[in-house]
């Protein structure tokens, strides 16, 4: 994952409340086994609208979503956070997040940072004065700038470190490879373990415990 520390980008005012996972990306999608090339999926039975923020040609390239309040709620689906990913989204600002929502972005890379509502007000207007305005989302300093306008962040400050540092759930677990080894050096070997991956040399399987068969005996 990459690291974020600050974003500059086009802002896209989307001025709907509660919009939840399956407008972000309906159910029919789901059925794709890949993680990426959800970016056509986006917002998908608003897009059929002309008149759609998306549609229009000052916000189609926009990398900062602005929603309105409790965006994200409904399914835990991860492919939410791919959709928007997939589009060019970095970061959502909001009000309010679905908690689940949150959670899926950070560890993804996707910055779900919460402003005021009158904040969030504030930019939408600007946006729709001036279509084409880039906003600059700082973690560092933990504010965000729309032309002339500065304002303050919210996130919590494990997601902030997670996104500095650039460490999705893969990353965080590398980390601790010293103490995994150490801990599997000293491991019992009767305990139950994974097989090993596909592409891994094959290793010899023993069994547990040593069973003896014999003719109408039944194993102790």
């Amino acid at each position: 994952m990459e690291k974020f520390t600050q974003h500059t980008g086009v802002g896209v005012p989307l001025r709907r409340s509660n919009v939840d996972t399956d407008q972000i990306i309906p159910a029919v999608y789901l059925k794709r086994v890949t993680r990426t090339g959800f970016e056509d999926a986006l917002f998908a039975a608003w897009r059929g609208d002309p008149a759609f923020i998306l549609n229009q040609d000052a916000y189609s390239s926009g990398t900062v979503l602005v929603a309105g309040p409790d965006f994200g709620t409904g399914s835990s689906r991860e492919h939410a956070v791919w959709a928007l990913k997939d589009y060019g989204f970095k970061v959502v600002l909001s009000a309010r997040f679905a908690d689940i929502f949150r959670g899926n972005s950070g560890k993804q890379g996707l910055l779900a940072a919460q402003l005021a509502q009158e904040d969030i007000e504030l930019i939408w207007k600007i946006l729709e004065t001036r279509p084409g305005t880039e906003i600059t989302v700082d973690l560092e300093s933990r504010t965000v700038t729309c032309d002339d306008v500065v304002v303050p962040l919210h996130v919590d400050d494990y997601t902030r470190w997670r996104l500095m540092e650039g460490l999705d759930d893969i990353g965080l677990t590398m980390q601790h490879t010293d103490e995994i080894a150490d801990f599997e050096a000293r491991r019992e070997s009767w305990r139950p373990a994974t097989l090993p991956a596909k592409h891994l040399p094959p290793v010899e399987i023993k069994a547990a415990r040593p069973v003896e068969v014999e003719l109408g005996r039944r194993p102790a």
